[in-house]
């Protein structure tokens, strides 16, 4: 369900006030979004489909005491951010391998991919590279860099998601992209 502003500020209240089925239409719409968040933060699909579930349990749970509508998505990637550092503390490396077999945030992204075997493989091997330099990345900078990059927040929502100013997750951000073109430097990538 692609909703406007208006429309998902009206369902968030009435989930706030328990309406079951609008938590449910909330579930469906951002969980793809929490799962994709979740895979690229641990790197491993078990472990992404057990925070997505946690996260939604939570949220379930409390949305009642989410005092505005309007901070639905920031106070949504606060617990999702929270539940990755959870796992994340608690041991179990990411599997590498599990970044590849997810589909993209928009399906179009899969549009401009070559019909060539050849010029997949390649385009595949840049994606690899790119997922194994982003799981590497510290924490605080990868948690910035997903937000930012593959989940569309702003900087504001990301301040508020994680308990830090605009500035720091700026910082985060170029710093998060500095390590990733270290880490991708003598490697390149020639799409046809």
């Amino acid at each position: 369900m692609n909703t406007g502003p208006s429309v998902h500020i009206a369902l968030v209240t009435r989930a706030i006030s328990g309406d079951s089925f609008a938590k449910d239409i909330l579930i469906n719409d951002w969980y793809k979004r929490v799962y994709n968040y979740a895979l690229r933060f641990l790197g491993d699909h078990d472990l992404a489909m057990e925070v997505s579930q946690l996260t939604f349990i939570t949220v379930h749970g409390k949305i009642e005491s989410l005092k505005d509508p309007s901070k639905y998505r920031s106070w949504l990637y606060t617990i999702l951010a929270n539940n990755c550092r959870s796992q994340k503390r608690r041991g179990r490396n990411p599997s590498l391998s599990a970044l590849s077999s997810t589909a993209p945030a928009n399906p179009e992204d899969f549009a401009c991919s070559s019909s060539n075997p050849e010029q997949r493989m390649i385009e595949q091997e840049a994606t690899d590279r790119l997922e194994k330099a982003i799981l590497r990345l510290p924490e605080v900078q990868r948690e910035v860099l997903i937000m930012k990059e593959f989940e569309g927040l702003k900087f504001r929502e990301i301040a508020e998601s994680l308990g830090i100013s605009e500035n720091t997750a700026k910082s985060r951000l170029y710093y998060a992209f500095k390590h990733l073109k270290e880490s991708l430097s003598g490697y390149t990538y020639h799409p046809q």
